[in-house]
């Protein structure tokens, strides 16, 4: 059997299609026109002798092939941006301070810091983690490079790094009364969870009380766990105690939750920015 070889660049150009859902809005992001991207699809499709779109509807959609083909391109593109950022940039050194927010990829988190040491070992990590309010002051008096919070928690320029759904939690073996006021269990303000779910309680008439103020998203989860009240917590920081609050409450639909890289892009730093295009180039992979 004749051995395929699939290139980067038609890999990189279907990426982009199915994720914009334009042949031009793909072209216009990695510089070539509408007939450029459609001779590089027709390629990719003609090497692989696979439909890879369809191209019945007015929307553009990726066929069963297609989404297949879109896992392994992610994990090949990730892979190939690592080695080439691996071999081509001079071997940075330095320290870099970090927060990370408490609940941002708790499970994979420990993997990835442990890959990029073994990559860099010039770069001394000193990573703190919490809630965005406490690190965002960090951040802003000097002491954190980077830090990766949620979007709200900052007013100043950030870069969305993901989005995940917010939900309302219990205790995974709680039975949360229908009774009002509804006990809330909340970080202090100005938590941007706080703000979503008060405000949105308030907009659909409901009444709530905090019965419990948390220093921390343990903090949080434990409370709820406990059975003390409800929350709001991300989808990634939905564990193993807790489960999504049951319809019959009624409670309110919530946000897209966005989790923000927050830079000083007016200062050079070689370290920080290794570390921004390896912690990109490792999200890319999860999506």
């Amino acid at each position: 059997m004749m051995q395929v070889n699939l290139d980067i660049d038609m890999l990189r150009c279907f990426v982009e299609v199915a994720q914009t859902g334009s042949f031009t809005k793909a072209g216009k992001n990695i510089g070539l026109t509408q007939s450029g991207v459609s001779v590089k699809i027709r390629r990719l499709e003609d090497r692989l002798s696979r439909q890879i779109f369809n191209r019945k509807s007015k929307k553009l959609s990726l066929t069963l092939d297609g989404e297949i083909l879109l896992e392994h391109a992610g994990r090949i593109l990730a892979v190939h941006d690592e080695a080439v950022i691996r071999f081509t940039r001079p071997q940075a050194s330095g320290e870099l301070r970090i927060g990370l927010i408490d609940y941002f990829l708790p499970e994979l988190l420990p993997t990835i810091l442990s890959k990029f040491r073994k990559q860099y070992p010039n770069i001394h990590l000193k990573i703190q983690t919490g809630v965005g309010i406490n690190l965002i002051p960090l951040f802003e008096n000097g002491e954190l490079d980077l830090v990766v919070a949620g979007k709200d928690s900052y007013h100043g320029r950030s870069r969305v790094l993901a989005r995940e759904p917010l939900a309302w939690v219990v205790g995974k073996d709680s039975d949360p009364a229908m009774e009002e006021p509804l006990n809330l269990v909340a970080l202090p303000s100005p938590c941007s969870f706080r703000k979503i779910a008060t405000e949105s309680l308030d907009k659909a008439k409901r009444k709530w009380e905090v019965l419990f103020t948390g220093t921390s998203i343990a903090n949080i989860q434990a409370a709820v766990q406990a059975g003390m009240g409800l929350s709001i917590l991300p989808q990634g920081a939905v564990t193993e105690g807790l489960r999504k609050a049951p319809s019959q409450l009624g409670l309110p639909e919530l946000p897209m939750y966005s989790i923000a890289l927050i830079i000083d892009e007016q200062k050079s730093n070689e370290a920080r920015d290794v570390f921004v295009s390896y912690l990109e180039a490792e999200l890319n992979t999860l999506r």
